[in-house]
């Protein structure tokens, strides 16, 4: 039988209590450098606290790289943006072993490891679709592993390890598309949308103004790996894991328990790793709404995001012009 978690009544309440102040606050202070993009941001802080990645697809323009080296900033973490284009090379990323001369009294040389981008916190992969699959999946290991491997020694990252990647769904030419196995590896898939009519005023106004917004610091790398920590204290129900369960082999189109319109639609549904990512979420939904279980709505807040790149539409689908998001927002309604 599985070990049943709880959270320790003193330490635990008093850290979601200040998690909720600091969400507050992480909001209050982005939102003088972004307009709008609350849920992405939300999504981003849940994502984080999870353990997870994120793939954010959206056009130019919206602001993507600008609200992740915001978010770094005011969490206090090391930042970094990787443009990904078709000739770049996994040493690139990674690191590589450079020939150095030594400046002891022994003359000699010897060969120095000398880091990656991938180094830091926060990651920004822009347009990670744009690189070829070898670097892809240099990056990928880094994500899934939180370490890298250059002239046979191993390297950790440092931690927390947060991969933000970008797509832009417009361009696909000359574009590598990341294989199923290695979406999977994203927690989330974010739709970065455009502003509102008010929200894009307010952007053209501020942007075009002397105004230079600065945000503070609202918690450090060591707190967040604390909060990282409690969400895995988190106790979620049985009925709670199940409804996560059964929702996600209901994307499976020769699961027995399957809907119809699955099967006439779907190629292939997601795996295992999206009821892990879809529970882990609800964890850290509910803590940041102060509360110390989650419940089956916390379950449908976050299961779009985790679904929407793990879940593949077939040719019919695609002939009656269904969309994978139709197909997951008809199937949260069926189950509930």
């Amino acid at each position: 039988m599985a070990e049943k978690i709880t959270m320790d009544t003193g330490e635990d309440v008093k850290a979601v209590e200040r998690l909720q102040d600091a969400r507050n606050r992480i909001h209050e202070e982005i939102g003088k450098i972004i307009v709008g993009q609350r849920e992405i941001i939300d999504q981003l802080i849940i994502s984080l606290l999870s353990r997870g990645h994120c793939l954010l697809i959206g056009v130019p323009g919206l602001a993507k790289t600008l609200m992740i080296s915001t978010l770094s900033q005011l969490l206090d973490l090391s930042f970094n943006r990787i443009q990904f284009t078709p000739d770049l090379m996994p040493s690139d990323i990674i690191g590589t072993d450079i020939l150095e001369e030594q400046r002891e009294d022994t003359a000699g040389r010897k060969f120095v490891f000398h880091r990656g981008p991938v180094f830091a916190n926060v990651i920004l992969a822009d347009e990670i679709n744009r690189t070829p699959p070898k670097t892809q999946a240099a990056m990928l290991q880094a994500m899934q592993e939180h370490q890298i491997t250059a002239g046979g020694n191993t390297y950790h990252l440092d931690e927390p390890f947060f991969v933000l990647a970008t797509q832009n769904p417009i361009e696909q030419e000359g574009t590598y598309p990341l294989p199923e196995a290695q979406l999977d590896r994203f927690m989330f898939s974010l739709n970065v949308d455009y502003p509102s009519l008010d929200e894009e005023v307010e952007i053209v106004t501020s942007t075009t103004s002397r105004y230079k917004g600065s945000v503070e610091k609202v918690m450090s790398g060591q707190e967040i790996l604390s909060l990282q920590d409690l969400v895995r204290r988190v106790p979620v129900s049985q009925p709670v894991v199940r409804y996560a369960v059964e929702l996600v082999r209901a994307t499976r189109p020769h699961e027995p328990s399957a809907p119809a319109f699955i099967r006439d639609w779907v190629s292939w549904g997601a795996g295992p790793r999206a009821s892990q990512y879809a529970i882990l979420g609800a964890k850290t939904m509910a803590v940041l709404d102060g509360r110390y279980t989650p419940g089956k709505e916390d379950v449908r807040a976050c299961i779009m995001p985790v679904l929407r790149h793990r879940v593949i539409t077939n040719f019919n689908a695609e002939a009656e012009g269904i969309g994978v998001e139709s197909v997951l927002q008809r199937l949260v309604q069926e189950k509930g």
